[in-house]
């Protein structure tokens, strides 16, 4: 059990310290780490994580952690109480390389902004996070998500028909997104 807690606390670790761009950057490095490497999770209850996070206050790589610290020690067997020490844990070690990273930074960042090495290095960082938030759009563009045409025609063109509503009411017409979801969520309990 505490090798368990180990990996928990060591992969977050790595989450939080790689995690460049926030939550949604971090969703494809959960995912290869939870469900691809170590089969803490399903796929199924991967995208339950995300929805999950994505409806509850604060960052969703912290709402991410915490559920799946819980879950994956609920899934190894353990009780309930070991399920909430794993949601600490998980949550804990995403935010820490993050609250050290801040407080070493805040020293030498007003110091040293204007140096040609950190503009550099900005510079690195911006596509690849564009490249990690890509890589979490398509991570959710599943059979989890979308069904497929082969199962379900009439989800799968719902779910693509859905989602192209959201996208061009966001990108075109700047539609408030609060006003795209809850639109969204009706058409989906109406039409499935």
């Amino acid at each position: 059990m505490i090798l368990l807690f180990l990996r928990l606390f060591w992969t977050f670790f790595l989450i939080g310290l790689f995690g460049f761009g926030g939550g949604y950057a971090m969703i494809s490095m959960i995912q290869g780490e939870i469900v691809t490497h170590y089969h803490w999770l399903t796929m199924g209850e991967f995208t339950d994580i995300v929805a999950i996070s994505q409806s509850t206050p604060g960052p969703i790589g912290i709402n991410s952690a915490t559920y799946v610290g819980y879950t994956s020690i609920i899934n190894a067997g353990y009780s309930h109480a070991w399920g909430v020490l794993g949601s600490f844990v998980a949550s804990f070690a995403v935010v820490l390389p993050s609250f050290v990273l801040m407080i070493l930074i805040s020293k030498f960042l007003l110091k040293y902004y204007t140096h040609p090495a950190v503009e550099n290095t900005f510079a690195g960082l911006r596509p690849a996070v564009v490249g990690l938030l890509a890589a979490a759009a398509l991570l959710l563009m599943n059979a989890e998500n979308f069904s497929s045409y082969a199962e379900s025609p009439w989800q799968f063109c719902i779910s693509v028909a859905i989602f192209a509503f959201a996208f061009i009411s966001q990108r075109v017409y700047k539609m408030n997104p609060i006003h795209i979801l809850l639109l969204c969520g009706i058409a989906g309990l109406i039409l499935f």
